[in-house]
């Protein structure tokens, strides 16, 4: 199953900008190394993005990524964020949203972690013979319905 950060992420953005308030994300810039941000604004492992429509140019909030253009100190970069690096969307003028745990959106499969299979024995599937039905008498021992015209019943 998919996650559900994403659509939240969506969900609460439109939530956020229909009420005329400014959507902030705060995003976990050691995530991995996807991720694609102004090192320079980093504050301890973390970036707070301001990604109000008039501050970002081709805003994409997909399922894997988010990604926009933006000026930071009047030069123009651009974010790209794997959706699990967001750590939360928020309001900035009264800061409701909604915080996300770092452990509840991690991939569902760690590639650091597949185990290999257990090389225990298996039993070897086995075929069976299955019973020959004659289509012949199932279809004339099932009842069939009365034919004639049907019949309309008035129930008041």
């Amino acid at each position: 199953m998919t996650s559900t950060q994403p659509y939240l992420i969506r969900a609460l953005y439109d939530w956020i900008t229909d009420n005329g308030l400014t959507p902030y994300l705060l995003v976990n810039a050691d995530y991995n190394d996807e991720v694609e941000v102004p090192q320079q604004f980093v504050e301890e492992g973390k970036i707070i993005l301001n990604i109000q429509e008039n501050a970002v140019q081709g805003l994409t909030l997909d399922n894997d990524w988010i990604s926009f253009r933006a000026r930071f100190s009047g030069n123009q970069f651009s974010v790209f964020v794997p959706a699990p690096a967001v750590l939360a969307i928020y309001a900035k003028e009264n800061g409701k949203g909604m915080f996300f745990k770092p452990e509840d959106f991690q991939e569902d499969i760690d590639k650091n972690s597949i185990k290999e299979p257990s090389k225990a024995p298996r039993d070897k599937p086995v075929l069976k013979e299955a019973q020959a039905v004659n289509i012949n008498q199932a279809t004339q021992s099932t009842p069939r319905p009365p034919r004639g015209k049907p019949v309309l019943t008035r129930v008041k």
